[in-house]
This record gives structure tokens, sequence and C-alpha cells, in this order.
């Protein structure tokens, strides 16, 4: 069973309907007995930075998921849910995050370019990792975000995105995967990445 992290925001429903088209039980939980038990974690999440960390702290969230993390269980991180990962955000001033990796999150400044970055986009991948099987540079995915995540570790990379500036649009571990685009909205190539992400759980 796969764990899709519910702490009151987000697009939990298409994150989990994503999986059931791919062949993958998924539930959505907010119950640390079952995200512990679970054979993966998935964190999705759309909204303000600052009020998913109050949501996971008030729910009990953060301690199961920097140990799901910690544990090396495979784990899928998606959009805000790649975002909470790093260390801090700059969003409506300096908020602390979960702190799994170094690194800010940063918002695109507003010159010519349309803030927020909406719609389909190319990657570029920067390294071979399994849950991007099948996914080439070039392929498009889609995006809706305001900021964007600056590492302070370039090798967790596996994806970048041009907009104005290139920025890592996606990392990967051994045994975690974390996107800036929305795989749930990217058609065929979004359902194999949560694919992969299933088949690789299932294998773990």
């Amino acid at each position: 069973m796969i764990a899709i992290i519910d702490y009151g925001m987000g697009n939990l429903r298409s994150v989990q309907k994503g999986f059931e088209r791919v062949g993958c039980a998924a539930t959505v939980t907010r119950d640390a007995g079952q995200i512990h038990s679970a054979r993966a974690v998935v964190l999705p999440g759309v909204g303000a930075f600052s009020a998913c960390m109050e949501n996971l702290a008030k729910f009990g969230l953060v301690d199961p998921i920097r140990q799901t993390v910690r544990s090396q269980k495979p784990f899928l991180g998606i959009c805000l849910g790649f975002q909470l990962l790093f260390s801090e955000s700059e969003e409506f001033g300096i908020q602390k995050g979960l702190d799994l990796f170094p690194g800010r999150v940063l918002g695109f400044p507003h010159n010519e370019l349309k803030v927020p970055h909406m719609g389909w986009n190319a990657i570029a991948k920067e390294k071979d990792s399994p849950f991007l099987q099948g996914i080439s540079s070039g392929d498009y995915v889609y995006f809706v975000h305001s900021f964007y995540v600056a590492p302070q570790d370039d090798s967790l990379i596996a994806t970048t995105t041009d907009y104005g500036r290139a920025f890592a649009s996606s990392i990967a571990t051994e045994r975690l995967f974390a996107c800036q685009f929305h795989p749930e909205k990217s058609q065929e190539l979004g359902l194999r990445i949560l694919a992969n992400f299933g088949r690789f759980a299932e294998n773990s």
C-alpha cells in the first residue's frame, strides 16, 4: 500500500486517482501508524509553504515524514511536497521547512517572466534514475508554481527546467524522488513516473 499524506491541503484525490490508473493501491491518510506501515509514502501539495508546515505540525506529521525519508522508505514528493523537504523558503518571509536536504526555496523574479510558471515545459535529465525510466530530455510535463528549489548539493538534481533560468525541477536519491511538476497532471509521461514509483515500491 502507498500512503498519500493528508495534511488538509493539496490535490490528494487526483494523486490517488493517478496511482489507481497505473494499477497501484494508494490510501489518503494522516494516521502515523498507516504511514509507518506503508510500503511507500507520497507527500503532494499545493498552497502556501508556511500554511502547509503549520498543518503538518498540527496533525503530528512532521516526525513521520522525517522518519520515512531517513529510514530509506520509498518516498515521492510532488510540487509543494518537493519544496518542503528543504531547509527553508523565502515565501512570505523566511519559513523553516523539514530540513531533510540543505537548500532554499526561492521566488521567480517578477520581470518579463509570467509568475506563476504555469503550463507545459520541458525537462532536461541530469542523471539516470529508476523513477525516470522511459522519460527523456525534452519531454514536457505540467507545472504550476511561483517558487523553485535551489539545492545546495547539485548531485541531488535529477532534472532541470528552463524558465528564465535553469532550475531544479526534480531530485532523486537511491530511494526518493521529488519533483516540482505534477505527474498526476502530466498525462502519459506523468503516469509513467507514478508507475515507475509504484513498481520501485513494490520491488523494494
